[in-house]
């Protein structure tokens, strides 16, 4: 989907089921998957620079999905509400950067097994999340 600073498409939550198949556990080992890719991607300059960076991220995008996906509310308890713009904004966010990230949900999420209508559900509420993080 085309994206520039300021969209504000609207977002449909992903499938809660997507958390039934896959388990807290396996949603942490999605979101880890994505990371280990970011961390060697074009845009690695926008993560943690160490494990302990990389592991509290891994935990807290961890921690979102599982919440919204109809969990626990683990990021509300340990962050506060999420309020991601926000929490976005000092990081220089472009939209060539929103494809690579993309680009690493894809490849982690195909690496997953899931079901084809769990993928798409997943899918279809980052490619349009993502968006909203633009900021540059």
């Amino acid at each position: 989907m085309p994206a520039s600073k300021g969209m504000r498409p609207n977002v449909s939550l992903p499938d809660p089921r997507i958390l039934e198949y896959l388990k807290e556990s396996g949603i942490r080992k999605l979101v880890s998957r994505h990371y280990d890719l970011l961390v060697v991607s074009k845009i690695s300059h926008l993560f943690p620079q160490n494990s302990e960076g990389i592991d509290r991220a891994k935990e807290h995008s961890a921690d979102f999905f599982i919440q919204i996906l109809g969990g626990p509310p683990h990021f509300n308890e340990k962050r506060g509400q999420p309020m991601l713009v926000r929490r976005h904004i000092p990081f220089k966010i472009d939209a060539q950067a929103r494809v690579v990230w993309l680009e690493c949900y894809k490849e982690a999420l195909l690496s997953m097994e899931m079901p084809t209508y769990l993928v798409e559900s997943y899918w279809n509420y980052i490619n349009v999340f993502s968006v909203w993080m633009i900021n540059t």
